[in-house]
Order: structure tokens, then C-alpha cells, then sequence
């Protein structure tokens, strides 16, 4: 998920951020939890080595842009082998039992991951199909807006879509609608596409569903789901001030208005909406009221949402078949009977077609397909490899660094300057992995750090990965660059909001949200 401009980070940044990584190991917090006996290998040449093979294979995840080669395959290699060193070491000291149970510990906190997202691409994915999207981004290069006036409403909308729709579906939509009125106006289409990166990172920072990073906060109970929405005014002062410098350098050309013809949404759009919403009220009870964990809502909303598919696919097969009729008596009519017939079988075998090959009826297996399916390889492969690596024992070390000898305030600073060089993810991994004893107000502050952080770079965040792929050369690494003093404003403005909107939760006891974690 990186650039080739990665090559310009100092290197001293980049070892502290390898050394953070190391200790990313989700869930597996202490030793003796579900009969874990953690033992110090960190010495030993096996955690060396593994060491050597995880830092190799994130390397080549840095390389992605340059190299071309899926983020996904070698983190899953490199967790393999990683995993059977840590078997046989732990072997070797007369411990079978261990290594296998902390693999089904992280394969348990994957799966979770793993289902909660599927689900919600998939929704976006229908969506998509049925032309929701569509509608919005025709009906916004339609207006013949003026370029500022695009500028505002582009951010805006990145602001309000990604708590729902996530940042990196949010960004992507409103980056076609920046290309697509400012043209060859390079300079807008750049600084356009900043202010939505921005906007959908802030965004996404005050809803669970809005980054995986608060996705994980809130699966882990630390932080509840009407909590998160305390950041509220932090986020959104961490976009409108680079926001507000930015618009200084876009002018208020109005361009020609682009003609983009009749569009009528797909039939159910409205009612796949109706049915996210309701998969989220699911998830959101099933872990505030059941104590079951959200994946639970989400999964049985997805089972919903194939049963809806089915209705469609039922819909459209009907649909095609009167239609053939139609042009079979049509073709009879003019003598055409023998063709009339092999057109017909043709549309009947597609719309008999339960996989959807050669048919264009709907099919939610479809939207499953499409599925960012590297990017959720990734997380098996990241948790599987620093599992392993703090199953040989390097959680403390980190722990010590930077909750105890930087103190707290400045380590969960830190996590968002870390966020902008490497994804954020592992860094929040790293977070709860360490579970250090903070308020509830620090505990805040972290995921706002590690949400917004990544805004700071291009490569910081999945978002502005993303948009540089759709906007390549135009919006680029060194374009986010010139404004990301303004962008560093925005953080540290966050940050102070913060401290002074939600003071009272910084009086929360330590330890309170850990104790949170282990009732959960």
C-alpha cells in the first residue's frame, strides 16, 4: 500500500516503525490467557530470524507500487514460516501446546475481522451495482458547479459518507466526481483530491464503521458504539482547517457543465440502503445489548441481503423471459420463427444460469467476488506474522518504550505520526496488542490519532493509497506533500479539541477500559 516516494522517509523514522510493528499481536495480551505460557525468545537466533523474515516481507509490502506484487503474498508466506519456527522453538523447550494455541487465538480475532468486512463490502458492492452511487456522483458533475463550490461539497460529502460507507469507498467516489468536472485543471483535480482524503480519514475517525482501525477499537469493547461519536468535533476540526488553507489556492471557475444523460437507478436500490441500515442497527445491538459480537449482526444482515438477491435474480430471470416472448411474437409475425426460437433458448439458459456466467441478472455472489480480497489476505498474513513474532516474546519491550519511559500522551501523538509512514492498521494492532493502562480519554485520543494521522502523507492511509491509483499522476506522493504542514495543523488542532471538549473522560481510572476488554 506504498509509493515509490517511500524511499524518502528518513531511516531513523522507518526502524521505529519496523520496531512498533513487531509487537502488533491482537488479543494475545498476557500470558496464562486461554492457557498461553508466553516464553522470552527474543534473544534466541529463531526470533532473530523471524524477525529478519517479517521486516523482508513487509519490505516488499512498502515496494508494492514499484514492484507490482500483491501486498498479500508475502505476509502470508512470511507468516507460514514464521509460525513454524515458533512451533519448533517451543517445541524444542518441551512446549506443545503454546504455539497451536496462540494460531487459533489470532485465526479467532481474524475471522471476525474478516466476516464483519465481507459483509459490509459486499453491501457497498450492491450498492455500487444498483447505481447508488452513480446517481450521487452524475447528479454532482451535472450542476455545473463552480471549481471551490466542488471543492466544499466533494469534502463535505467525504466527511458525512465514510462513518457509514468507510474512507476508502468514500474517497474513491468523490475522487471520480474531482476528475471528472476538473478535467484537465490538474492543479484542482490535486488539491481536490487532498481535501477528500482528509475529509474521509476525519470522517471515518468518529464511527466505528467509518476505519478498520475503529472497527477494531470497538470489536475489542474498549471504546462503545455511541462513545466513538465524542470525536466528533476533533475530526471534523482536523478536516476544515487544511480544508479551509487549502480552498485559498482554488479558484472560482465554473466549468461547463458535463452532460451525463438519463439515469435511473436500478430496481431495489433503495431497499438495499434500507437493509445496510438495518445490518448495522443488528450489529450495533447484538454488541451492546447481547454481548455477542458485532460480526453477528453483520453476517445475519449479509444472510438477508441474500435473500433480497434472490428476489432480484427471481425478478430479472421473469423479466427477460417476457421480454423474449414479446420478441419471439414480434419475429412470428414476420416469418421469423427459427430465429425467434435460438434467441429465446439463449436468454433462458442465461437467465438459468445459477452462477451468473453470461448472464446479466443479478447475483450476489457477484458482489462477494468483488470484495477488496488482497486487502483482507493482508490482515490474515499482518496478524499471523506479528502473532508469531509476540508469541516469541517481544510485547513488553515496545510496551515499556512508549507507555512508560515517552509517557502516554506523547506515545498515542506518536501513533499518528507512525500511522502516516506505514498503514495504520498494524499500528492499532500494536495498540491493543500492548493494552496499556490508560484513561478512557487516552483511549479516545489514540483512535483519533490513528485515524486521522495517516492524513499527514499520501501513503498514510488506505484512502490516499487508493485515490493516487485512480488519479495517477496528478494526484501523487509529493502533490500531498506541499500540504502537509497544513494537514499537520489540522492533527495538532485535533488534538487540543480534544483535550478540551472531552476533559471529563480523561478521569476515567486507569485500567478501566482493559477491565472493559476482559468482561467483554
Amino acid at each position: 500500500m506504498r509509493s515509490e516516494s517511500i524511499r524518502e522517509i528518513p531511516m531513523n523514522i522507518s526502524k521505529c516503525l519496523i520496531a512498533l510493528l513487531l509487537f502488533a499481536l491482537p488479543g494475545l495480551v498476557m500470558a496464562g490467557g486461554d492457557g498461553i505460557q508466553l516464553q522470552d525468545f527474543t534473544t534466541h537466533w529463531a526470533g532473530i530470524v523471524c524477525v529478519i523474515i517479517f521486516v523482508m516481507a513487509y519490505s516488499l509490502v512498502i515496494a508494492e507500487e514499484a514492484l507490482h506484487l500483491r501486498k498479500s503474498k508475502p505476509v502470508m508466506v512470511a507468516a507460514g514460516i514464521i509460525w513454524m519456527i515458533v512451533a519448533i522453538v517451543y517445541a524444542n523447550s518441551g512446549d506443545t501446546h503454546t504455539a497451536e494455541a496462540a494460531v487459533r487465538h489470532n485465526l479467532l480475532e481474524f475471522a471476525e475481522l474478516f466476516l464483519f468486512l465481507l459483509a459490509a463490502m459486499t453491501y457497498i458492492n450492491t450498492m455500487e451495482e444498483r447505481g447508488v452511487f452513480d446517481l450521487l456522483r452524475i447528479w454532482l458533475v451535472s450542476r455545473g458547479f463552480s471549481l471551490k463550490t466542488i471543492y466544499w461539497l466533494t469534502g463535505v460529502l467525504a466527511f458525512v459518507i465514510s462513518p457509514i460507507a468507510d474512507n476508502l469507498t468514500t474517497a474513491l467516489l468523490m475522487a471520480t466526481v474531482a476528475m471528472a468536472v476538473g478535467g484537465t485543471n490538474t492543479t484542482f483535480v490535486a488539491i481536490a483530491c487532498i481535501n477528500i482524503v482528509v475529509a474521509a480519514n476525519a470522517g471515518g475517525a468518529f464511527s466505528p464503521f467509518g476505519d478498520i482501525t475503529t472497527l477494531m477499537v470497538w470489536q475489542k469493547g474498549i471504546v462503545q458504539f455511541q462513545e466513538f461519536f465524542v470525536l466528533f468535533l476533533p475530526s471534523l476540526v482536523n478536516w476544515l482547517i487544511p480544508a479551509a488553507i487549502m480552498s485559498m489556492a482554488v479558484s472560482n471557475e465554473k466549468p461547463e457543465p458535463i452532460e451525463s444523460g438519463e439515469f435511473r437507478l436500478r430496481h431495489g436500490a433503495w431497499f438495499v440502503v434500507g437493509l445496510f441500515i438495518l445490518t448495522i442497527v443488528m450489529a450495533v445491538s447484538a454488541h451492546n445489548f447481547l454481548h455477542l459480537p458485532p460480526v453477528v449482526g453483520m453476517m445475519t444482515g449479509l444472510g438477508l441481503l441474500k435473500f433480497y438477491g434472490y428476489y432480484l435474480k427471481r425478478r430479472d430471470a421473469i423479466k427477460t423471459a417476457e421480454k423474449s416472448e414479446a420478441v419471439a411474437d414480434d419475429n412470428l409475425n414476420l416469418g421469423e420463427h427459427h430465429m425467434a426460437l435460438e434467441d429465446n433458448a439463449t436468454q433462458q439458459r442465461g437467465a438459468q444460469d445459477d452462477h451468473g456466467h453470461g448472464s446479466n441478472h443479478y447475483n450476489i455472489f457477484k458482489s462477494l467476488e468483488r470484495a477488496e480480497w488482497d486487502t483482507l489476505m493482508f490482515f490474515y498474513g499482518i496478524i499471523l506474522c506479528v502473532g508469531g513474532l509476540g508469541t516469541l516474546g517481544y510485547l513488553s519491550l515496545v510496551s515499556q518504550i512508549m507507555y512508560v519511559d515517552l509517557g502516554t500522551t506523547n506515545a498515542n501523538i506518536l501513533v499518528g505520526f507512525l500511522s502516516a509512514i506505514i498503514d495504520n492498521i498494524p499500528v492499532m494492532f500494536a495498540v491493543l496488542a500492548m493494552m496499556p493502562d490508560m484513561s478512557h480519554g487516552q483511549w479516545l485520543l489514540v483512535t483519533l490519532t490513528a485515524g486521522v494521522g495517516g492524513s499527514m502523507l499520501a501513503i498514510g492511509s488506505a484512502a490516499g493509497v487508493a485515490v493516487m491509483g485512480t488519479a495517477r499522476g496528478v494526484y501523487t506522493f509529493m502533490a500531498h506533500l506541499k500540504w502537509s504542514w497544513a494537514i499537520a495543523l489540522g492533527y495538532g488542532a485535533s488534538i487540543w479539541v480534544h483535550f478540551l471538549v472531552n476533559a471529563s473522560a480523561f478521569s476515567v481510572p486507569a485500567g478501566a477500559a482493559a477491565k472493559a476488554v476482559g468482561a467483554h
